[in-house]
């Protein structure tokens, strides 16, 4: 009993690790952008409503984290906060690259308006924001085992699903259609393995030996 406790709390600590390497990555990242965006354009590149939104889609995964799988560690384990802060870092910035590139990528080579542009945005944010969890619930690659809990794994799909399905009809924000979506789910998809090789190389100079 005194094992499987000690085991239990490992991958608590593991769990809440993940989390806070999420939540802070998540946080930046989204304020970073609107800030440089204001700066850069100043325009808004998504609305009130959209910010609800991504808050409450976020949040819905965010909680089945409590039952995800994760590694249990072989040492006794404490807080790193130098890992916790510089992979959470380095994730935000790519984020934040791969969204002012999208950005700027939209507003100057496309005849979008304006809503239709903060709708993808918008997109882009919540489907890059969902997979980023996947590289952040494992020290290392996002494809390495432990597979994620069933729960956590249809619990953010679903809300990517919903998320789209909001984008595409037009639901509270203005509609982009079918190809835009795919679209956006295809860019948000190929920066997931960069994010994740940004991660793990912070996470490799992390461990280096000390001289």
């Amino acid at each position: 009993v005194i094992i499987r406790a000690v085991e239990e709390a490992r991958r608590i600590f593991e769990r809440m690790t993940g989390y806070a390497i999420f939540r802070i990555a998540e946080t930046m990242r989204v304020l970073l952008f609107v800030t440089a965006s204001i700066l850069a354009f100043q325009i808004y590149p998504v609305t009130p409503i959209m910010i609800v939104l991504l808050a409450i889609l976020n949040d819905i995964p965010i909680m089945t984290i409590a039952r995800d799988n994760v590694p249990t560690a072989n040492e006794p384990v404490r807080w790193d906060m130098k890992r916790v802060l510089s992979q959470a870092s380095v994730l935000s910035i790519t984020g934040v690259i791969s969204t002012f590139l999208l950005l700027w990528y939209l507003r100057q080579h496309t005849g979008l308006s304006a809503g239709a542009v903060q709708t993808m945005i918008f997109l882009k944010l919540l489907v890059a924001g969902h997979t980023t969890l996947f590289a952040t619930r494992t020290k290392y690659w996002f494809w390495q085992k432990p597979w994620p809990d069933w729960v956590l794994f249809v619990t953010l799909e679903g809300t990517q699903v919903i998320g789209t399905l909001v984008a595409v009809y037009g639901i509270l924000v203005p509609s982009i259609g079918w190809p835009h979506a795919l679209a956006i789910w295809a860019y948000a998809l190929v920066w997931l393995p960069i994010n994740n090789t940004a991660k793990v190389l912070v996470a490799k100079w992390l461990e280096r030996p000390e001289k």
